[in-house]
């Protein structure tokens, strides 16, 4: 059960206030007849929820993609910080869409967030091997050894064991690193570890994704077939 203005707000209908207005004109009924009271508890499998004589299924499963800025962190709320949900239109944010794991502060590129838990969850979890690329300006250069230490595994320096990963050297101070898993600062912990501290960090890719044609801070909501691909990627049959 759940309260019939709580089931509008996210099918992202309104904001709560603007819903009490809605309901106080007979814009809403409940199994055919008008509902005033926002409070009434629904079953959204059994009772009929109509807006405007069009019926209401509740929220959709959204994915967006962010390409997030710095200076932004990723939670819903922060009393220091910006959080990343203040580049997110208020109708996404109706619909209960929050951040998939979390990029620092200071590290920019793609974000997905969505208010699908079993897919972030998917997303999220070393299990499912959902490759996570990233682009680093660092100090030093990158060798041979470096990403064959990357490849069996690094142990870092206060004994955390990261999965193998790709680190893919581009040139003087600069990388490209695909991890499957999301540990705290990982990838700047993993180039720290062998000498090549980063200066700049961005998420490039997440599974089939990438930031092509999104503008820094500019998010767009990814297609059907999009979340289809990115829910096979992440083992969901």
């Amino acid at each position: 059960m759940i309260r019939l203005d709580k089931f509008l707000g996210e099918a992202g209908l309104a904001s709560r206030r603007e819903l009490k207005a809605l309901l106080k004109a007979g814009a809403v009924t409940l199994n055919g007849r008008p509902v005033a009271d926002g409070a009434v508890k629904i079953d959204p499998e059994r009772d009929a929820v109509c807006f405007r004589g069009a019926p209401v299924e509740g929220p959709r499963r959204l994915v967006l993609l962010l390409h997030k800025p710095a200076g932004y962190v990723c939670s819903t709320e922060d009393p220091r910080d910006r959080t990343v949900m203040e580049l997110i239109p208020e109708r996404y944010r109706r619909q209960g869409v929050a951040p998939v794991g979390r990029l620092d502060k200071d590290t920019e590129g793609l974000l997905l967030l969505t208010n699908d838990g079993a897919l972030a969850h998917r997303l999220i979890s070393p299990k499912y091997r959902v490759e996570k690329c990233y682009y680093a300006r660092h100090a030093g250069t990158a060798g041979e050894a470096d990403a064959a230490a990357f490849a069996q595994g690094l142990v870092l320096r206060d004994g955390t064991r990261c999965r193998p990963a790709l680190l893919r050297p581009l040139g003087p101070g600069e990388s490209e690193i695909t991890v499957t898993e999301g540990k705290y600062h990982q990838v700047r912990r993993m180039m720290a570890a062998r000498g090549m501290p980063v200066d700049y960090l961005r998420r490039d890719r997440e599974g089939s994704l990438s930031l092509a044609g999104l503008e820094k801070g500019a998010l767009r909501e990814l297609r059907p077939e999009e979340i289809a691909a990115l829910r096979e990627e992440a083992g969901e049959k």
